[in-house]
């Protein structure tokens, strides 16, 4: 049986609508996500944020930045805000595009994650090639063509027009709102392609993206 996205009629639906689990044990945690982009990244993450921060607090807490640095220097900057942070975090995420940056600078933030890894905090290397509007793309509709991550934009604004969601611009504050009822599609469009990327390092796996492992981590609470 294919997945489909959900229709717009059946957006509002309170079978739509996310329920949290009453019965699920919560052992605290801490989540720093630390990205590339200063606006459009944080501003999806920080929704994620507001909603879980507000709904478990003093269990699960996560912390947003958008550094404006890419690859190796966001991995650096984001361990520096772990070893800064009077918070003991679990989960440190580091969220870039491949762009067009170097490939060795692509692939050396997944070992240095690796690299840097212990059993109390884990380090994730969540990149998006060719950039994070593919996850966003996902949320309508499989793709495995690697095209100019240019060529995104107006596809997007096509799917978002579609659903009264106006066109798409970069930094807009109400993207996780819009995708949040596509959510499971877009998770098991991202895992398709990454079976279809096995064995391609990150540089050289376009498309793909890994922001579906931080979001399917956060789930549960949302």
């Amino acid at each position: 049986m294919s997945l489909k996205p959900p229709k717009k009629s059946d957006l509002n639906k309170s079978w739509m609508k996310p329920k949290p689990d009453r019965g699920m044990k919560i052992q605290p945690e801490y989540h720093l996500i630390v990205s590339e982009g200063t606006d459009t990244e944080p501003a999806y993450f920080e929704a994620i944020r507001d909603i879980i921060n507000s709904r478990y607090r003093k269990k699960i807490q996560l912390e947003v930045f958008g550094e404006g640095d890419n690859t190796i220097n966001l991995f650096w900057k984001a361990k520096q805000r772990a070893s800064d942070s009077a918070n003991g975090f679990r989960h440190v995420w580091v969220v870039y595009d491949t762009d067009d940056f170097p490939a060795e600078h692509i692939d050396r933030v997944v070992e240095l994650c690796k690299e840097n890894s212990t059993e109390d905090t884990e380090y994730h290397a969540v990149w998006s090639n060719q950039c994070v509007e593919l996850w966003y793309l996902l949320h309508f509709s499989y793709m495995q063509s690697d095209i100019h991550r240019t060529a995104y934009w107006p596809k997007l604004t096509d799917w978002l027009t579609g659903i009264g969601a106006e066109t798409y611009e970069k930094n807009r504050k109400d993207m996780y709102q819009i995708l949040r009822p596509f959510m499971d599609f877009a998770i098991a469009n991202a895992k398709r392609l990454e079976k279809n990327n096995e064995g391609k390092l990150p540089s050289k796996a376009a498309p793909g993206t890994k922001i579906y492992e931080l979001v399917e981590k956060l789930k549960p609470y949302l």
